[in-house]
């Protein structure tokens, strides 16, 4: 089989990213063809894939996504496949893959004239033309509100939803290594062995509430707040929060990297990942926590945070986000020891009794059986 896989654009270190790169992998494994047309690709292109680099057009977002989909479906038409694979939301896609949230729950929220704005018609139009119950396209989904959002919304058939399990490489995995890899790590970054090590791991450092977390931790008690080391890593821009943290008077403990590879290390490394982000849809780094054994505090608004809940290894909070409960929730966990003892436990444990790595292989399954339907 032919396979067309659309994403506007690819770096190395995006969720999305890496779920589009493991799926297309995982079927090309299989001996598909693989195709991928992109608006922008960032780092190493995989052996075997057909990149093709499709003109940008357009000042903003929302006209180069459309321009995007018209070149494409051009070239598609000279050049047809067995099956298109959408992880953006467009028109024409056999299969999508809903790494995001709902554009038409985030915009019932929004005001009048946002309403009336062309990026936000734009992207309710391309939400309609994958979710609409006229839409053949199947839909993979990550959680089961987004499911339930998109039905609320587009009152779509429940047959074309599939529940993808998540899917984290089993490096991730607590092992026998790991205290040894925890000591060379805080040895090699001069961090001290009883210093509370926090991680926030993710692109979109706004999206993902870094500002909650400086703003939590520089209210901790001081011989609390003397102890800890924030480390944030992901692809974003960090000087608004290198600034922010000079202001709260924390920045001599919190250090930012860019987007890399050895996230096990950094998981292993630490005492609690922070996760109190504005929107996510899942955010697969709360499943690399858990079954890396490290507790977590997480919004209640991200997809994966019912895993912390059923895990019993952290603490998710209420919505809507208060700030002062985030500060409140932090202090205790840096202050009861026991507490944490038993969030890693069960963080162990869960991540060996449940199928936390699949995510791929399933979604393979629904990807080439599209063509035989």
């Amino acid at each position: 089989m032919q396979l067309a896989f659309c994403i506007y654009k690819f770096f190395p270190f995006g969720g999305l990213q890496r779920d589009f790169l493991q799926i297309a992998t995982a079927c090309q494994a299989q001996g598909h063809q693989i195709r991928v047309y992109v608006l922008d690709w960032q780092g190493d292109k995989p052996a075997g894939f057909d990149i093709i680099i499709v003109p940008k057009k357009g000042l903003s977002n929302h006209s180069r996504n459309q321009a995007y989909y018209h070149w494409v479906k051009a070239h598609l038409q000279s050049n047809p496949v067995d099956c298109v694979v959408g992880f953006n939301k467009m028109p024409g896609l056999d299969v999508y893959f809903a790494g995001d949230t709902c554009f038409a729950e985030k915009a019932a929220h929004k005001g009048f004239f946002y309403k009336l704005s062309k990026r936000c018609k734009h992207y309710l139009a391309f939400e309609q033309a994958v979710f609409s119950p006229s839409s053949q396209t199947k839909i993979m989904a990550l959680t089961k509100q987004q499911i339930q959002d998109f039905k609320n919304h587009y009152h779509t058939q429940d047959e074309r939803f599939f529940l993808l399990p998540p899917g984290i490489a089993l490096d991730r995995k607590y092992n026998i290594d790991a205290p040894k890899k925890r000591e060379q790590f805080r040895q090699s970054n001069q961090i001290g062995q009883d210093d509370f090590m926090i991680v926030q791991i993710g692109s979109d450092f706004k999206r993902k509430g870094v500002d909650r977390s400086l703003k939590a931790i520089a209210t901790l008690p001081n011989e609390l707040k003397q102890k800890v080391i924030y480390l944030v890593v992901g692809q974003d821009k960090p000087e608004a929060y290198q600034k922010l943290a000079d202001e709260l008077g924390i920045a001599k403990q919190v250090r930012f990297f860019s987007g890399r590879n050895d996230i096990p290390d950094f998981l292993f490394s630490a005492d609690l990942l922070l996760h109190p982000a504005r929107q996510e849809a899942a955010g697969m780094v709360l499943i690399e926590a858990l079954a890396a054994g490290v507790p977590v505090i997480v919004s209640g608004i991200s997809g994966y945070a019912y895993h912390i809940s059923q895990a019993n290894a952290g603490i998710v909070l209420s919505e809507p986000y208060k700030q002062n409960i985030l500060d409140q929730t932090l202090e205790q966990s840096i202050r009861d020891k026991d507490q944490w003892v038993n969030w890693h436990n069960n963080a162990v444990a869960y991540s060996n009794s449940e199928d936390l790595y699949h995510l791929a292989q399933r979604a393979a399954d629904i990807i080439l059986g599209c063509h035989y339907e």
